[in-house]
């Protein structure tokens, strides 16, 4: 393996982002105010504790909707090379779907899925 190549490669991206940090840091506008300082920037004065609390089904829902959806956007490279893997891939992807169906079905039974 050609380790110039790679190391071409990563230099060349770092060097990109700094440029484009550097360039964000000089050009950008920048505008301070009282309003900048409150959590939501909509004009709005913000009433009562900005540091509210929400219920616990709202985070855990979230999380599974992650979690399912970064699982399935495995399915994508299997599907451009699902005919050269022959029946060996399609049997694992078919126990990755079953894992992943079993655990909605174990977030389903927990009542994880109720909105309250």
């Amino acid at each position: 393996m050609n380790f110039t190549l790679l190391a071409t490669v990563v230099l060349t991206a770092i060097l990109f982002v700094l440029i484009v940090l550097i360039m964000v840091y000089f050009i950008a506008p920048r505008s301070y105010n009282k309003m900048k300082e409150e959590p939501y920037e909509c004009g709005i004065p913000a009433r009562g504790d900005q540091w509210g609390h929400y219920h616990l089904g709202y985070y855990l829902f979230a999380i599974l909707f992650l979690m399912f959806d970064v699982e399935t956007m495995f399915l994508f490279p299997w599907a451009v090379v699902a005919r050269s893997l022959g029946p060996q891939g399609l049997f694992a992807v078919l126990f990755f779907l079953f894992i992943l169906v079993l655990g909605l079905a174990y977030a389903w039974r927990k009542g994880a899925l109720k909105w309250h």
